[in-house]
């Protein structure tokens, strides 16, 4: 699981993030909404402790990820939305790298590897450098390695960038199957429509500060007020910026 508290995040004169307060539950699928410069990224990057913040704290799985940040580490698996490789190894080897990194039973690493390599389409480029893939096949790269430790917490940013649409529909059905398993996923996105299908509950964010919390029905119900208004209309009355939803 994952708890925030009054977290917040200031560069400069700048308040990014504003007095966050935030409990996601074990098993729950979240989605975190809000246009570009809302406070998604940089909510993520203090959850997974690539940053401090000003004030407050996260814990994973009741570990403060600033305090016991190799215990909470050790439970996410984090996926940003432009992943970063030694770019002269290749697939199969970065996973080999990954699997020492997080301690992988080498049996278990040896049976996990080949299925998510699979799972992902990633075969028939698993002996190639990871410098020559296309941004799609490495996103694909950073999703499975994401996954092969098990994480109990799944942290991901714009999951669906570069993807086509059978990879995307492969990564939402892993995610799902995870959060169902027990695995808490928070998901940071401004693609509605992939909140709407997915998430258990949604939180809507802008200027670094929360605006809406809940499942879809109840964020339509308390902000509607009788208008029979659709998710995305909410978030753009409640964002003010037309432009940066997107709908299927």
């Amino acid at each position: 699981m994952i708890e925030i508290q009054n977290l917040s995040m200031r560069y400069g004169d700048l308040l990014a993030l504003d007095h966050l307060d935030l409990k996601i539950e074990k098993g729950e699928f979240f989605a975190f909404l809000g246009p570009n410069a809302a406070g998604k990224t940089t909510t993520i990057k203090l959850l997974t402790g690539l940053m401090e913040p000003t004030s407050g704290f996260a814990e994973i799985c009741g570990f403060d990820i600033q305090k016991d940040s190799m215990e909470a580490k050790r439970r996410i698996g984090y996926i940003p939305d432009v992943a970063e490789f030694y770019d002269k190894l290749t697939p199969l080897e970065f996973m080999g790298f990954i699997a020492d990194l997080f301690e992988v039973d080498a049996s278990r690493a040896q049976e996990q590897t080949p299925e998510l390599m699979e799972q992902f389409s990633l075969v028939p480029y698993g002996r190639q450098r990871i410098e020559n893939l296309s941004h799609g096949t490495r996103q694909r790269l950073a999703i499975a390695s994401a996954l092969l430790h098990d994480p109990e917490v799944i942290i991901i940013d714009e999951p669906m960038v570069g993807l086509d649409p059978k990879n995307a529909r492969v990564v939402k059905e892993e995610l799902k199957a995870r959060s169902k398993a027990g695995v808490t996923v928070f998901l940071s996105t401004h693609l509605l429509n992939v909140a709407q299908e997915l998430a258990d509950r949604v939180g809507i964010i802008n200027h670094g500060r929360l605006l809406a919390l809940g499942t879809v029905d109840e964020i339509l119900e308390q902000t509607s007020k009788g208008r029979n208004l659709s998710l995305e209309e909410v978030f753009l009355e409640m964002t003010g910026d037309p432009e940066v939803a997107e709908k299927d």
